[in-house]
This record gives C-alpha cells, structure tokens and sequence, in this order.
C-alpha cells in the first residue's frame, strides 16, 4: 500500500527485517510510532536501533516488522 503525502513524497508499507532497515523507517511498536534515528551491526547478522526518541531496539537477523518508508519523488 502507498499513499501520497504532502512535500512530493511517498509513503509506503514495506517489510523490513535486520538486513534491510533503513535510517527514517518508521515503526509502529506499542502504539507509538518509533523513527529509526541510526542503527549498528551486531554479530550474527543482529542490529541495534537507536530510534529518534533514544530508545534502543535490537532486531536479531530473523526479526520481522512492518514499516512506514518514505520514498521521495523524482
């Protein structure tokens, strides 16, 4: 699913798993939506999140979320 937003961007659902989240994901944990700020590796394919509100969240390699991406237009 996407959807339009103000500014020329797009927003997009996607899965995202350790190997492909990405700095800006947005998701949605608890009812509050958490903006991915920076992450790290960790070993065995694991990444700690570091959301824009500091709270860490580590994604171990077989972790699967739903994301809100924003893709800009060209």
């Amino acid at each position: 699913m996407s959807a339009w937003i103000p500014g020329g961007a797009l927003a997009s659902s996607v899965e995202i798993t350790a190997a492909t989240v990405q700095r800006g994901d947005v998701i949605h944990l608890g009812g509050h939506a958490c903006r991915v700020g920076d992450l790290f590796q960790l070993p065995q394919g694991a990444k700690q999140l570091v959301f824009e509100s500091g709270e860490l969240l580590t994604m171990h390699a077989r972790t699967r979320f739903v994301a809100v991406r924003m893709l800009r237009r060209r």
